[in-house]
């Protein structure tokens, strides 16, 4: 059986990378089997309930302010209309809806108020929830959790000596300290980061060791290939080689042994084939939908058609870890057995 190891070094992580193809993907899906379904793939839609107009300086972004780009900014979506888009997703076989808001952190307010309500809402329709809204406190943290939130999703992007030439407007240690907020409630964490921004093979085994060393490691990584988008500072890089993608999945698979690797973005430009390997290299997890926030995803019916051809199935909600119990819920069952609620806890009121 394949250990937890929480002090992998960039040296090793490199070597098992730099395998040989074959010999990697060998081991790679050795230990992916002792500890997943191998014919099981999690899969989530993403919405965008907040676009463009961010003030961070994110080279990849196209939802930066200070970017010219094509993108259309939209003000925060009605919980209403949240519903419709999960309602959506559920029927085509999403177990999870992550919901993605273009702020550097999170706000204390109306419009947090109203994210509040979007995962009691999708919690509700027995499905898993995910937001990625920016920094958020250990406060905002707690309201979250008791809403019913599933997992938080703060990507650290890439290796720290790799970050700075990538972002100035948020430091590696802010997303550090989000995950720690966020790993001081039940709800699982969700952290990964980006290839083809010009890192080398140390930096993509530096980011792998940074997340290897968290403990508990976070229960999702998504593995995504730059999509570069005019207007960007990193408009003009080269798409990643699928032989790429392939190597960064196996060697996540090898490092994080029971976390669920998610292919994220890039998805797109890879063929069936390339992406058939990277589920036999250990990914267990995709988005379907058309978008992912801004970028171009496959047509569900593209994946579905995949599935079929690799013999894949979806995975159900709530496999990994229960679903969460809300306030109310929890209020409700306390005072039907007479107790006194025991969630109204000062700290966790709004600010």
């Amino acid at each position: 059986m394949t250990l937890v190891k929480h002090n992998w070094t960039v040296e090793e992580i490199k070597a098992i990378y730099n395998r040989p193809m074959m010999e990697l993907l060998y081991e790679a899906a050795t230990v992916h089997r002792e500890h997943h379904e191998p014919n099981t793939v999690q899969v989530s839609t993403l919405v965008s309930i907040k676009t463009g107009g961010c003030p961070e300086d994110c080279a990849y972004c196209p939802q930066a302010a200070r970017y010219h780009t094509d993108i259309k900014g939209n003000s925060l979506m009605s919980v209403d209309e949240v519903k419709e888009k999960a309602l959506q997703a559920k029927s085509i076989g999403s177990s999870r809806v992550c919901m993605g808001a273009a702020w550097r952190n999170v706000k204390d307010g109306e419009e947090f108020d109203r994210v509040i309500e979007m995962v009691r809402t999708i919690n509700k329709l027995d499905m898993e929830v995910c937001c990625t809204l920016g920094m958020v406190t250990e406060n905002q943290a707690a309201r979250l959790a008791e809403a019913g939130l599933y997992a938080y999703n703060h990507n650290l992007d890439s290796s720290e000596n790799h970050y700075e030439k990538i972002i100035s407007t948020r430091s590696y240690q802010d997303r550090i300290d989000t995950i720690s907020n966020i790993r001081k409630t039940n709800v699982t964490v969700c952290s990964g980061g980006i290839i083809g921004m010009g890192e080398s093979i140390d930096d993509r085994a530096g980011m792998l060791a940074a997340l290897s060393t968290l403990n508990p490691h976070p229960e999702s990584v998504p593995i995504n290939a730059l999509v570069p988008v005019e207007g960007t500072p990193l408009q003009d890089q080269q798409t990643v080689e699928i032989w790429e993608m392939v190597r960064m999945v196996a060697t996540a698979r090898i490092v994080l042994p029971l976390t669920q690797v998610r292919l994220s973005a890039g998805r797109n430009s890879m063929s069936p084939e390339g992406q058939a390997l990277c589920f036999f290299a250990g990914a267990n997890s995709i988005f379907a939908g058309e978008k992912l926030l801004t970028t171009p995803n496959p047509d569900m019916n593209e994946d579905m058609k995949m599935f079929e051809a690799l013999g894949l199935k979806m995975q159900k909600p709530f496999v990994k870890k229960a679903q969460p119990t809300t306030v109310e819920a929890e209020d409700s069952k306390l005072k039907s057995l007479g107790e006194k609620p025991r969630w109204s806890r000062p700290t966790l009121q709004k600010q």
